[in-house]
């Protein structure tokens, strides 16, 4: 009786599966914005700004019942210039617009914002001159997660509607528009010389 050889290939939810990776073997040809995307994607760096109630869910998000580590944000930032997400939780006066800006522009690139709540996404109930009529006004939010307070659970959610939208590459910059401005101040630099 003759020998019989079968391969027997083995694939279950736990594998990841990328977007445009073709498999053979023991190759795997992509493109470097497709690795950069799902590593940017599955490690973010969340900042510390909490400006109301919001705050007290999000804080929630990283404890043991919520485990937001798991999404590979192991801490919070403290400082602007470690992270590269933006977690807008409460609501935003408009004497902290101008505070929220510079934070915003002090994280490096690429970065995203998430706002968290209705008085941060529109400025919920308080409809006055005191408080900014949502985030995006000031800076430019990704995903907006509803609710007064939105659950953790919610949060959750949001953040990894955010990560697929990494995934897909619908970043604010991509790695050749960062190399162009690396390139570009070189040559800045040179010229200044």
């Amino acid at each position: 009786m003759p020998k019989r050889v079968e391969t027997v290939v083995l694939h279950d939810s736990s594998t990841p599966i990328f977007g445009d990776i073709e498999k053979g073997g023991n190759v795997v040809i992509t493109t470097l914005d497709t690795v950069l995307n799902q590593v940017r994607a599955n490690s973010l760096f969340p900042l510390t700004f909490g400006l109301a109630c919001c705050a007290i869910e999000m804080m929630s998000t990283a404890g043991s019942r919520f485990d937001l580590s798991r999404f590979g944000m192991e801490a919070f930032r403290a400082s602007p210039r470690q992270a590269d997400l933006m977690i807008i939780a409460g609501r935003l006066s408009k004497k902290m617009a101008p505070v929220l800006r510079q934070i915003y522009d002090q994280m490096p690139e690429p970065k995203w914002v998430i706002s968290m709540g209705a008085c941060a996404s529109s400025g919920g109930v308080y409809n006055n001159y005191a408080i900014v009529q949502g985030a995006d006004q000031v800076v430019p939010v990704d995903v907006y997660v509803p609710g007064c307070p939105p659950s953790p659970d919610a949060l959750l959610y949001g953040i990894m509607k955010l990560q697929e939208k990494i995934k897909r590459g619908q970043s604010p910059k991509s790695f050749k528009e960062l190399r162009v401005v690396e390139t570009q101040a070189r040559q800045l630099e040179e010229v200044e010389a």
